[in-house]
């Protein structure tokens, strides 16, 4: 079969829609090495050209666009002219990897498969602006509406499309995400303190990696980390950056007195400029310094980073809300999202009683193995061979 992927995520995205459809194309053609992968790139990239890591597929096969007007108008040759190279590289199958279809593809006689993340703007649509709300429905409504089968990352991002869009439950399919390979493998110890040394990282720490928007919630991780202030100095390391409300964030942490106990790794030079940064390949080492990870945000499609630290044997402090439960596992201490004493109270639970976190640690590995790669990869290669 020769599929195509609309692969400008997985080329220039650093956050969660990069991560997925790196793993996924990269999963696929490890498990299915007899198929060939076309990816649809719309310019060349600074941070993840292939091979992502280091390994040469031959069965992937980067295209960019060719013509000249193509290339100076590269949002419409994703969004619609990419139909021309489909149908001369013979594609077989169409896979939009992030909520969006090419316009027209559907009388173009190629199978179609897009996977749909979440609807959070729907959801939250003042945490938006307008009009990127009415480009998002726009497109998802179109992508839904004209694809053979939609992939939903979670069974919530399921129950939103058949409630916000009114899509037939039977053309949608769950099929979770994985992470990097990498965070599955365990670290060594002379890498980990090179990790340390470099990124000047504290002997234990609480970790958070994720964009910092309101919905993430950080500013009660730190109102948590207030609370926690006569009983623990432990500090918080945080991966990701933000705009207006990072800035709200980096205030309350200097008016709480906790300087000291934030650390905005994401800035700092050694990271800012450290390309295995930029591309995560220092992250499982991180992830595996860390005395748990904290993710209390209030709604996710999915939430990768819980993934990759569970797959890392890291605690995981997550929410109980939206899919969070789903992605964490019955080990995972979850939490109210909008209680800064209930995260705390979790944070507190994993400094002062091992024999959970011990606990915790076994469940989250065993939990993690349900979302390898290869389990992915064989779900998905399921559903297109089903069209």
């Amino acid at each position: 079969m020769r599929i195509g992927f609309d692969a400008k995520r997985a080329f220039h995205n650093g956050t969660g829609l990069g991560h997925y459809s790196r793993t996924l194309i990269r999963s696929l053609a490890n498990t299915f090495p007899d198929h060939q992968y076309f990816l649809f790139n719309p310019k060349p990239s600074k941070h993840f050209s292939l091979p992502w890591d280091g390994v040469t597929r031959q069965q992937l096969q980067e295209i960019q666009p060719s013509r000249q007007l193509d290339k100076l108008f590269t949002a419409a040759w994703r969004s619609a002219w990419v139909k021309k190279d489909l149908r001369k590289l013979s594609i077989d199958l169409y896979h939009g990897l992030s909520h969006e279809l090419p316009r027209g593809i559907e009388k173009k006689g190629i199978r179609t498969v897009v996977t749909m993340h979440d609807l959070i703007f729907e959801r939250y649509p003042d945490q938006y602006n307008a009009i990127d709300v009415r480009i998002y429905r726009n497109k998802f409504r179109y992508a839904c509406e004209k694809a053979d089968r939609i992939i939903a990352i979670s069974e919530q991002t399921k129950l939103d499309l058949v409630d916000f869009y009114q899509v037939p439950a039977r053309k949608i399919r769950v099929c979770y995400q994985s992470c990097n390979p990498a965070f599955f493998e365990t670290v060594s110890e002379e890498e980990k303190q090179r990790i340390k040394e470099l990124y000047q990282l504290p002997d234990q720490f609480f970790l958070y990696v994720g964009s910092i928007i309101e919905r993430k919630n950080l500013h009660r991780v730190v109102e948590a980390l207030h609370i926690l202030r006569k009983q623990s100095n432990l500090p918080l390391v945080v991966i990701g950056g933000g705009g207006s409300y990072e800035r709200t964030v980096r205030a309350r942490v200097k008016a709480m007195g906790l300087s000291d106990l934030v650390i905005f790794l994401s800035k700092q030079p050694q990271a800012s400029s450290n390309p295995r940064f930029q591309n995560a390949s220092d992250f499982p080492a991180i992830y595996q310094l860390a005395t748990a990870m904290i993710y209390p945000s209030v709604f996710e499609g999915f939430g990768i980073p819980v993934l990759e630290a569970l797959a890392s044997a890291v605690p995981v402090i997550t929410s109980n809300v939206s899919s969070l439960p789903e992605a964490a596992g019955a080990g995972s201490l979850l939490v109210d999202p909008l209680s800064a004493d209930s995260i705390a109270s979790a944070m507190h639970r994993v400094l002062t009683d091992p024999e959970k976190v011990a606990a915790m640690k076994a469940a989250g590995q065993a939990h993690a193995r349900l979302f390898t790669p290869e389990a992915t990869a064989r779900k998905v290669m399921d559903l297109y061979e089903s069209i």
